[in-house]
């Protein structure tokens, strides 16, 4: 994804007959022929790991018609004579491809590894699975660029540049890729992890092919009943929250004993016209132009809203961009310069298509109805969805999903995307689940040491109801950053 896409999308960022299980079940088993697998190297991972292919149908209905090929890597268990049942890792997005973040996985989820091989496949749509990305041939800088300078031409020229059939890029058929990745690979079943729109992916894959799935973990749940794209007042709660938690740390409310209102301040002055500077590059050093909105200031605090490392700096820049000091802002900027790692032709074809269409004008009114962003998180969907082109969802896609399968849901309480009611939406039919909520995480519980030891055990025991929940008691609150040279 380029700059421009970057700045547009920085928003925030599911039964078959018998009959038609047999045929996809019959589909799988033919694609076991034209499987490619071979020893690799990843970048950021020196062991070797195995890369493949597998050619599935653009179209399932169409079984011998065109085709695609399917991208992914397995990171193998470091004690395969354990065999255990592998692990497959949903992306997020919709428009990450899972390949491309195997180093982080390969780090982050090392105690799972120890056991279990991990299934990484790029997402129809994304990585080197026929991706739909928005290239640009002008690339504008980061600094430059605010949401507010797109136009629709800019979204007409991005459609006319996917080939193939743009309705068959939706998530069940992602899902009927990633089955036929596990039959193809030999395994009679698999565990899944989804985090965040991962886990739109792994409820599909919960409706579509239960009898697959040895266990299921939703780490900050995107739901079935929940549309992606209304992040008002989610966002608004996230942000409030960090306000409430700054007050009460003695160097923070010290440091910025008026940071509500110094926002308010910030926001009134954007709104009555951009900030425009002339700064060096940071990474080139070159003269450029800064040019800071009230959509790109909402934007980039949303972004930091997600972790709790980025999370610590919000109050400083907040507070310098009261006293006209936008440098902070801009070092946040140039830590997102490289992009979000977004196919955002899937993004767009996803969310217009399957979640769009369910949100009403009294939803977007009531979800704009907040103290932080106002409706700035619906600007991109309502930009691009009304050209964007459709295709219809069958009723059910949208049934909450009720399959009995161990299931381990994960929520962070500081979440701006997806909050812990999220996850209670869908702990509300799954019967055999846990909902864990942990009070000083954010967006993907699994990113700390505590959220994969949790992960780890379940994969063991299989029994969400039964685990040792207690490193999350040491999770430290919330930390704010005091000063320009750091905390004094």
């Amino acid at each position: 994804m380029k700059i421009k896409w970057q700045s547009l999308l920085a928003l925030s960022l599911l039964s078959f007959s018998s009959l038609l299980l047999a045929e996809d079940n019959n589909t799988q088993n033919n694609n076991k022929e034209v499987l490619s697998l071979e020893n690799c190297h990843l970048k950021g991972i020196k062991s070797q790991v195995q890369c493949g292919t597998l050619q599935v149908p653009e179209n399932y209905s169409l079984p011998e018609g065109e085709k695609i090929s399917v991208n992914f890597a397995v990171l193998p268990a470091i004690d395969s004579s354990q065999n255990k049942t592998p692990l497959m890792f949903l992306a997020g997005g919709p428009g990450q491809a899972s390949v491309e973040l195997a180093a982080h996985i390969f780090s982050t989820f090392g105690e799972i590894k120890k056991s279990h091989d991990i299934i990484l496949v790029d997402q129809r749509g994304t990585g080197k699975s026929h991706p739909l990305s928005c290239d640009e041939n002008e690339v504008r800088n980061a600094y430059e660029i605010i949401p507010e300078d797109f136009s629709p031409q800019e979204i007409k020229d991005c459609i006319a540049q996917f080939k193939g059939d743009l309705s068959q890029y939706n998530s069940e058929n992602a899902i009927r890729d990633f089955d036929a990745v596990r039959v193809a690979l030999g395994h009679e079943k698999i565990n899944i992890y989804g985090g965040s729109y991962g886990t739109r992916a792994a409820l599909v894959y919960m409706h579509l092919f239960p009898d697959a799935l040895n266990s299921v973990v939703l780490d900050s749940v995107g739901p079935i009943e929940v549309p992606i794209g209304t992040f008002g007042q989610s966002s608004a709660r996230s942000f409030n929250l960090l306000l409430e938690n700054c007050q009460q740390d003695e160097s923070c409310n010290s440091a910025y004993p008026s940071l509500k209102d110094d926002f308010t301040a910030v926001i009134a002055r954007l709104e009555q016209a951009p900030v425009n500077l002339k700064i060096a590059h940071p990474r080139l050093g070159t003269k450029t132009d800064f040019v800071l909105s009230r959509s790109k200031f909402i934007s980039n605090l949303r972004m930091q809203l997600y972790s709790m490392q980025t999370r610590t700096l919000v109050p400083l820049v907040i507070h310098q961009a009261f006293l006209g000091n936008y440098q902070p802002m801009i070092g946040l900027i140039a830590m997102s310069e490289g992009g979000m790692g977004m196919y955002v032709g899937l993004t767009l074809n996803i969310v217009c298509n399957e979640d769009f269409p369910k949100i009403t004008t009294e939803m977007f009114a009531g979800d704009a109805n907040n103290t932080f962003g106002g409706n700035d998180s619906h600007s991109a969907w309502l930009q691009a969805c009304p050209l964007w082109p459709k295709y219809a969802v069958s009723d059910d896609f949208y049934q909450s999903v009720t399959a009995n399968i161990p299931t381990l849901i994960l929520s962070g309480n500081l979440d701006p995307v997806t909050p812990p009611s999220n996850g209670d939406e869908s702990a509300k039919t799954l019967p055999n689940n846990h909902h864990i909520v942990s009070k000083n995480s954010a967006h993907i519980v699994a990113s700390t040491p505590c959220g994969i030891e949790i992960v780890n055990e379940f994969l063991t025991t299989l029994n969400p109801n039964d685990l040792d929940e207690s490193c999350l008691a040491e999770l430290k609150s919330e930390t704010f950053m005091t000063h320009l040279n750091g905390n004094l």
